[in-house]
């Protein structure tokens, strides 16, 4: 019994070590990493560390489908957000970050799925959770992918859960990523083999009514003088399909004319098209949202504009999109009818949503 319980105790450090062994660790030196231009190596703390002052690190010749990701990032009170990429491809890819000046609030950690150099976190208001930072000294956040699913820890709390992961990619590189300037240490990831994914996600089951498909241009610079609706017919429009909910993350199908900086970025426009057949002459109901901004046409004419951007109504606005947030009562007439939505956006999230009833 001895010999046996002395064989099972040696196993389990065995099984141990190899899972401790499999951890790579990203020494903080330029040769391990693609920088963008601020970024510098330092010691700091009795530690080597990477002085990030914006844009994305990525570790370099190593790709991640599943497992742990784990960095430390130094407390900092000043605005700033510090956080991890993951599976990233060219200019597509998931991200999960802490805001660390948003100590204890609803949406001091958040995600985003990355779609063509742009973030998207104003059209998942699900997926961002509170959390109380370290004032002092070093946060830890750390991501568990599994297949469609990843959860996020900080300081070992488990703070969100995301299903699905919204890009679709399964392997890509990973790295860092900061917004002004924070400090990482001790970044390390573990790969890890995919357990059977039951979940079915927190995308709802399609109800009643919801627009699954929208026809859109190409983006295009936004200047609303220069809009005429006759260059809506002779656009050239292609099929899209929504999320299970109805959400069209616009940015996911096209790339922006101007992307990838943020409130600095210049404003572009797409137009999204829908044809409503009508048996005779009613009314319907549009519930509908959108990020940033929107003109709405039906047969040609205005019947609403919106402006729905980040701090567009009070400095804490955040411009979340939800399905319900809009309504519109529709005069159709017998035969087909079209809704223009030329929907407009600089930053932070590019998205329609709608319901016919």
């Amino acid at each position: 019994m001895k010999k046996l319980l002395y064989l099972t105790i040696a196993l389990c450090y065995f099984q141990l070590s190899i899972a401790q062994n499999n951890t790579i660790k990203v020494a903080m030196n330029a040769s391990n990493w693609d920088l963008p231009q601020e970024a510098t190596f330092e010691n700091f703390d009795n530690r080597e560390t990477l002085l990030l002052k914006g844009g994305r690190a990525t570790v370099k010749n190593r790709k991640f489908a599943n497992g742990t990701i784990e960095v430390d990032v130094y407390a900092n009170t000043k605005r700033s957000f510090a956080g991890i990429t993951f599976r990233k491809e060219n200019n597509n890819m998931e991200e999960a970050y802490m805001r660390l000046h948003k100590s204890n609030q609803a949406d001091a950690v958040q995600y985003t799925p990355i779609f063509n150099n742009e973030s998207n976190w104003q059209l998942y208001r699900q997926h961002q959770g509170r959390v109380s930072f370290k004032n002092t000294g070093w946060n830890t956040l750390r991501i568990e992918v599994n297949n469609k699913t990843a959860e996020v820890f900080v300081n070992d709390e488990k703070v969100m859960s995301v299903t699905p992961l919204r890009t679709a990619i399964e392997e890509g590189e990973l790295g860092l990523f900061a917004l002004f300037t924070n400090r990482f240490s001790n970044f390390r990831f573990t790969p890890g083999e995919p357990t059977v994914n039951t979940e079915s996600g927190d995308d709802k089951p399609i109800a009643d009514g919801i627009i699954t498909q929208w026809e859109i241009t190409q983006a295009m610079p936004y200047n609303e003088a220069e809009l005429n609706y006759e260059d809506f017919l002779k656009y050239e429009y292609s099929t899209v399909t929504t999320e299970a909910s109805g959400l069209l993350p616009i940015s996911k199908f096209l790339k922006k004319t101007s992307a990838g900086n943020f409130e600095e970025n210049k404003e572009d426009y797409i137009i999204a098209s829908k044809t409503i057949n009508a048996d005779k002459v009613e009314t319907k109901l549009f519930t509908f949202d959108y990020s940033d901004k929107i003109i709405v046409y039906l047969n040609g004419k205005i019947i609403f504009k919106g402006n729905n951007a980040f701090r567009a109504k009070g400095v804490q606005y955040m411009g979340h999109i939800g399905l319900n947030v809009n309504q519109l009562y529709l005069p159709l007439k017998e035969g087909a009818n079209q809704i223009h939505c030329v929907v407009i956006d600089k930053a932070n999230g590019w998205g329609l949503i709608g319901k016919l009833e």
